[in-house]
Formats: structure tokens, sequence, C-alpha cells
């Protein structure tokens, strides 16, 4: 039986073997906002950002500049 000339890194192995152990992921609904998101993880609703039912962040809203009116 045929024998490698060098020693196969343990990364390559586990590279070979990562498909074997793919699940889906596992997902929730925030009680606060009723949306599904990934468990764990922080998401965003309405420019909110919620992690276990608080808002931890807020996102910046650009208001529109007003528009000069030329019909002249």
């Amino acid at each position: 039986m045929p024998n490698p000339k060098r020693r196969h890194s343990q990364q390559r192995s586990a590279k070979r073997r990562t498909h074997y152990k793919a699940t889906i992921d596992t997902l929730s609904t925030d009680k606060t906002t009723g949306e599904m998101h990934m468990r764990h993880r922080a998401h965003w609703v309405e420019n909110q950002l919620f992690y276990r039912g608080r808002v931890v962040m807020q996102k910046a809203v650009k208001e529109a500049a007003p528009e000069a009116d030329t019909e002249s």
C-alpha cells in the first residue's frame, strides 16, 4: 500500500472533514419585535440593532437636504 512521502498537516485533514458536521443555523423569534433571527446574534429592525430583546444601537438616518426651486 502506498505511503505519503511527506506528512499531511492537520489543517488539510480538517478541511476534508468539515462538511460532515454542517448543520442548519438555529433561528429564534425576538419577543420584542417578533422578527426571526439567528440565535446569539444581533439583528437590525427598522434602523435599530437589537440584541437579547434590547436596543443596542440606532442607525443614524440622513435627512434629505431641502431642494431649491428653479422654476423661474
